[in-house]
């Protein structure tokens, strides 16, 4: 557990300069402050806090010198207040700015605990940066050297949060990228050497986006999320990650233009999410071009017919320990072809979601020469759209209502 920094164990030092209070009134305010700290925090978090401030509470009416509850405990019941977010916005009704309010020496031990600080969500907006500016260098003090979660959210110019984070750049060791009304493609990272986790879901980047980067910080980085126009970004990812553990890749995924054959070492979790419906029919030539020896972890989505040759031929290729395989929604593959893969890893792990076998490509092909209706329901929907054109293929003999039920 992390010590405060403040010096504040002593009731002497905590009341130099003011008039002595009455105990009593003091531990009055203490529990006034714990009180309002229980308001303050969520539900999830309630009974853990509840518990700590309940212990301390009971130790402030036990003994008459234990009305100052010690920095180490009140410091464990300031953590457990804080939100469960993984970024944290600067509100003061919520820890950690909540507790700085509470008393002196709340605050003076709530400034004091680096790790209330280290997780932070930064605005860059039109409008008062400059205060927000303020308070971000504040909180970034705070953090004491400890490492640092951002997600930097900006609609404006990304250069004031460029140069406000650079005293801090070095403690930085995760990031989020949340880039709107500018391209945040030319935020340089040069110098975040601790920066292991990297966001960048929030913009499009092509393999020609990707070749401008030469960043030595993205040597460093065990874990990427990033959004991709075209699945010929992944293997330059690879390129430039060479320390690489997880990946999860959303986007749009275009087959591959330009063969690549890359092999990465330390890859182990590959998660990919497409669109089905801009996917093309299983051809992905992803695998074709990977070798990925220490791959353990496979989960797709929303990319259509599953590239199973394409898969096997890569399985056998790199001859992966892969422990778990998960088709989510959209991914269409057929038992058999998850047979051989069990067949080539017999303790391979599947997670199948229902639809699986359903192949959406066959079902919009099929639809035009399978749909049942009668003349009397055609002639409904003319009534009602008197410009509407009607095409029937003779063989049409689906009936849609039984396939909705």
């Amino acid at each position: 557990m992390q010590k405060s920094n403040s010096n504040v164990d002593s009731p002497v030092s905590a009341t130099i300069g003011e008039p002595q209070k009455p105990l009593n009134e003091m531990i009055v305010r203490e529990n006034s402050g714990l009180e309002k700290v229980r308001k303050g925090v969520s539900y999830r978090q309630r009974p853990p806090v509840e518990e700590r401030a309940n212990t301390v509470q009971s130790n402030t009416s036990r003994k008459a010198f234990s009305w100052r509850p010690p920095t180490e405990i009140l410091s464990e019941v300031f953590l457990y207040c804080l939100p469960q977010d993984e970024y944290l916005c600067p509100t003061p009704q919520v820890a950690p700015l909540l507790l700085t309010t509470i008393c002196r020496r709340w605050r003076e031990v709530a400034v004091g605990l680096p790790s209330l600080w280290c997780r932070l969500q930064m605005k860059a907006e039109h409008d008062n940066w400059e205060k927000r500016a303020l308070c971000y260098n504040l909180w970034l003090k705070r953090s004491g050297g400890c490492p640092l979660s951002l997600r930097l959210e900006c609609h404006t110019n990304w250069s004031e949060l460029q140069s406000l984070l650079q005293p801090y750049i070095q403690q930085i060791s995760s990031l989020k990228f949340d880039f709107f009304a500018c391209d945040g493609r030319a935020f340089v990272m040069e110098g975040a050497v601790n920066l292991r986790r990297f966001d960048m879901t929030s913009l499009l980047y092509s393999r020609k986006d990707l070749d401008c980067f030469t960043d030595s910080a993205w040597a460093r980085l065990t874990h990427v999320e990033i959004n991709v126009n075209g699945l010929d970004a992944f293997p330059r990812i690879l390129h430039l990650c060479p320390n690489l553990s997880s990946v999860v890749m959303i986007g749009i995924l275009d087959p591959i233009q330009t063969p690549e054959p890359v092999t990465h070492v330390n890859l182990q979790s590959l998660r990919m999410s497409g669109d089905v419906f801009l996917s093309s029919a299983g051809a992905l030539g992803l695998f074709d071009v990977l070798t990925l020896p220490n791959l353990r972890v496979v989960e797709a989505c929303n990319i259509g017919p599953w590239p199973h040759e394409e898969f096997k031929a890569f399985l056998m290729r790199s001859q992966c320990p892969l422990e778990s395989l998960i088709f989510g929604n959209s991914v269409h593959s057929t038992d058999r072809q998850r047979e051989e893969y069990v067949a080539l890893i017999p303790t391979l792990k599947l997670s199948v979601d229902p639809d699986s076998n359903f192949d959406m490509h066959e079902f919009l092909e099929d639809l035009g020469s399978e749909v049942d209706s009668t003349d009397q329901q055609q002639e409904d929907y003319v009534t009602l759209v008197p410009t509407f054109e009607f095409i029937i293929e003779p063989d049409s003999n689906f009936d849609i209502h039984q396939f909705l039920l």
